[in-house]
């Protein structure tokens, strides 16, 4: 396990030439990154779970029932157990052979089996209230993050010129206020995939989970290698992409179609200019959210996200 490790943490691989692990350790003058840092992550990646619970329940869910939002999900199926143990056990789309064969076994016609099986099927999916309440929770804390970011970077030299994330890289000392913002990311973006096999699932469980997968590993290991500079710029372009991209699944789900569709194309705006600003290995994670946008959002959206797929994949 030593040389995997060993191997793994190659200084030849991680830092620039004639740089050591050891010449980044933190000392009384200058405190730099140490992946030890990133274990506080953990406990509060569980608060941050906590505090979502506590939010949509008594905050988004009753703004959402003042917007009106559906509460009701879909109709459930009645209770059958022999169609259900095929639901669960076997399959959850049965094809014409086996709908005949229950057809017969239970003396009902093959298009009521068909509508149990989607009914079934549909009860699985979240209410559109739910959506709305994980959305509202999401939007509040990118909104939060975004504007801690944009505060923070305000008091920074690299925010006007980008040369200086590779100025004395990398002896940087580590600013109190960059470590409480990749600490904070990083403990959301934890909590979002560990949220995942809690909530109900969803068709887009594998993509979304590689995404926070993918996600995880790019905020952790620009931390342990003090890529922090250019680090906090993608983190709080990406948090202003996704401010927007949670207000219009809300005004989607409200049913306000015309402000969804403006705030949909100003997502897809402010999408092709951040993924045209950055090389490919530091917008590889947010890539993966064009996969499952036109689920979130009506169908008709599709066109803008070509345009912005062909815009990223230039």
């Amino acid at each position: 396990m030593a040389g995997i490790l060993a191997w793994f943490w190659n200084e030849r691989f991680w830092l620039p030439h004639n740089v050591t692990w050891a010449d980044l350790q933190s000392t009384e003058e200058a405190s730099f990154p140490q992946a030890e840092d990133l274990y506080l992550a953990f406990p509060l990646a569980f608060c941050i779970f906590m505090i979502r619970l506590l939010f949509e329940r008594f905050i988004a869910k009753p703004c959402a029932l003042g917007l009106k939002v559906q509460a009701n999900g879909p109709q459930k199926a009645q209770p059958n157990a022999i169609l259900e143990k095929v639901f669960t056990a076997i399959t959850k789309h049965p094809d014409e052979k086996r709908l005949e064969g229950l057809s017969k076994q239970l003396d009902w016609d093959v298009r009521s089996i068909q509508r149990w099986f989607r009914q079934r099927r549909n009860q699985e999916k979240p209410s559109t209230l739910t959506k709305f309440c994980e959305s509202m929770w999401r939007f509040t804390f990118y909104l939060y993050i975004f504007t801690y970011g944009v505060r923070f970077l305000k008091k920074t030299p690299w925010l006007w010129n980008t040369r200086q994330c590779w100025n004395g890289y990398p002896y940087q000392p580590l600013m109190p206020d960059l470590h409480y913002y990749y600490i904070a990311e990083l403990s959301f973006y934890w909590s979002l995939m560990f949220s995942q096999f809690i909530d109900i699932k969803r068709k887009d469980f594998g993509i979304m989970f590689t995404h926070h997968i993918i996600t995880v590993t790019l905020i952790t290991f620009s931390y342990v290698t003090n890529l922090t500079r250019v680090g906090t710029l993608t983190l709080c372009l990406h948090d202003a992409a996704d401010v927007v991209l949670e207000a219009a699944k809300m005004a989607n789900y409200c049913k306000c179609q015309k402000l969804s569709d403006l705030l949909f194309l100003t997502f897809a705006i402010v999408f092709i200019v951040i993924s045209t600003s950055f090389p490919p290995n530091a917008k590889l994670a947010y890539l993966l959210d064009c996969h499952w946008i036109y689920s979130v959002l009506d169908k008709k959206h599709m066109g803008l996200l070509e345009i912005t797929w062909l815009q990223v994949s230039r």
